[in-house]
């Protein structure tokens, strides 16, 4: 008997990571979700051939800064159908969320609640308003650190564990605890954030307290400290970018890491295939004293993304946030285009089993270092970001698996679709249906050419996207198609904590 769908993808290899299912076949379409996988007879409106290419779920990001519309176009030809601001996050949440609604959002989209927005707004360093963009947020407050250097007292940890409740309440997936912002928070505030994640079932999305690779405060230091949290409250920690925020110790905080996991305590890592890191300008720990002693990284390895300006020494970092503490700076911590060394390392981070790969994706800026928010395609010239805005998923896949063949196909898109949705599906059960191609799962597919998948980006041309992504569809509806954007579609939902 045959049956009529929406849209038919004939002959590609459809490539579930889940349940290992790979094979040569059909997927049919109807209403937005996967009606029918195998051989079958049937008919459809679209009805597209996808031999020689592969059918695999749309990629999830769960650490993606950007979340405009420019943001979600370049994301889409790196194959991503969902991206989360999780590692930072938003406050109001419900606003953040009403807001974003109001967008052609071409991808799923969804927010943590943000501790360190409901610790500033403790501090008074600022006032809590989504309208401003979560990046312009981390920098504000500039002038008086106190947010970031100092303990909370009884009463204003009250406080941010009230800001951050709300946030819960409010849909938020989980909290974003970027502790190396504020590493004056106490381990009193942190249990108390983290008996609150447990409370609600919702990870914390961390970046480490301290960046550094001697003692005190070093990143092993940081990793330690994470670990105890989550065998004392029972939190799932999330350890955003493995890569970026251990520095040269990502050896050693791997063993870390692995033998937490081996005692079964909540524990799970995430890296970009690159090694350079970004953040803004104000972030406090460019201003220790002992920067380069600490980091092993010299102040000319980091620049400033409008302009490319390297820089100089602290005092040229000084006079850079004064002017703008909003300003974006990429931090080449590695070399790992002429360095086997930090290859390696890198790799590790990479490589890490059960380990997700996620952007850590920066927003579009303009020369002025404001952030772009116009529906220009392609992007302007002028706007810049960070190379891994435009190709994190790609790389990691023309690299590991086609290249230098580090891992298979089906294990790297396991990276990419079910291992990151694994930390966020107890509190955010939709997001089981979006990574997995199974009948009556949304058709949230990307359709790639491994032997021509490519970043195109680069340090000096960022805005270019990536290529061999052919067809990419976000519940059921073509974002990209033939290998073209269509800047009409618009089908991006919120993915929201405890909505199936």
């Amino acid at each position: 008997m045959a049956h009529s769908f929406d849209i038919i993808l004939r002959n590609g290899r459809v490539m579930d990571p889940e349940t290992g299912f790979d094979q040569v076949c059909d997927l049919a379409i109807s209403g937005g979700t996967i009606a029918a996988i195998g051989s079958f007879y049937g008919t459809a409106p679209q009805d597209i051939d996808a031999s020689g290419l592969i059918v695999a779920p749309g990629f999830l990001d769960l650490h993606a800064h950007g979340q405009s519309v420019a943001a979600d176009r370049m994301q889409a030809f790196d194959g991503v159908t969902t991206t989360l601001e999780l590692e930072v996050g938003a406050l109001p949440v419900a606003d953040w969320y009403a807001q974003q609604a109001e967008k052609p959002r071409a991808l799923n989209y969804g927010t943590a609640a943000a501790w360190i927005f409901g610790r500033k707004a403790a501090f008074g360093a600022i006032e809590l308003d989504a309208s401003v963009h979560p990046i312009d947020q981390m920098g504000a407050g500039s002038d008086d650190m106190g947010w970031s250097t100092e303990a909370a007292s009884p009463e204003r940890t009250a406080e941010i564990v009230a800001h951050v409740r709300q946030g819960l309440e409010d849909g938020a997936i989980g909290i974003g605890l970027p502790n190396g912002y504020a590493p004056g928070a106490g381990v009193k505030e942190m249990a108390d954030i983290c008996d609150l994640a447990y409370e609600y079932s919702s990870p914390t999305f961390t970046h480490i307290a301290y960046l550094s690779n001697i003692d005190p405060q070093s990143s092993v230091d940081s990793y330690v400290r994470l670990i105890g949290l989550a065998g004392a409250t029972g939190a799932h920690m999330h350890i955003c970018h493995l890569n970026s925020t251990s520095l040269m110790d990502i050896e050693r905080v791997v063993e870390l890491v692995k033998k937490a996991q081996a005692q079964g305590l909540p524990v799970t890592t995430e890296a970009y295939p690159y090694g350079t890191g970004a953040t803004v300008v104000s972030a406090g720990f460019f201003m220790d004293p002992d920067f380069k002693n600490r980091t092993g990284s010299d102040y000319s390895n980091i620049e400033l993304i409008r302009n490319h300006h390297r820089f100089t020494g602290r005092e040229d970092m000084r006079t850079a946030r004064e002017e703008d503490p909003t300003d974006l700076v990429m931090w080449h911590f590695l070399d790992v285009e002429a360095n086997d060394e930090h290859r390696r390392l890198l790799d590790l981070s990479v490589t890490y089993p059960g380990g997700s790969i996620a952007s850590d994706a920066m927003p579009w800026i303009n020369e002025d270092g404001s952030i772009y928010e116009g529906l220009d395609w392609p992007l302007p010239e002028n706007v810049s970001a960070h190379p891994r805005s435009s190709g994190t998923f790609t790389r990691f896949l023309r690299e590991h698996v086609r290249e230098r063949e580090t891992m298979p196909l089906m294990e790297a898109l396991a990276k990419c679709t079910t291992l990151p949705a694994k930390v966020i599906e107890t509190c955010a059960p939709a997001i089981r249906k979006k990574v997995r191609l199974q009948e009556g799962c949304d058709a949230d597919i990307v359709v790639f050419d491994m032997e021509t998948l490519i970043d195109k980006a680069d340090f000096t041309a960022m805005n270019r996207p990536s290529e061999g992504v052919k067809h990419l569809l976000v519940n059921g509806t073509f974002v990209i198609r033939d290998g073209k954007l269509d800047t009409a579609a618009a089908p991006g939902q919120p993915i929201k904590r405890g909505a199936a």
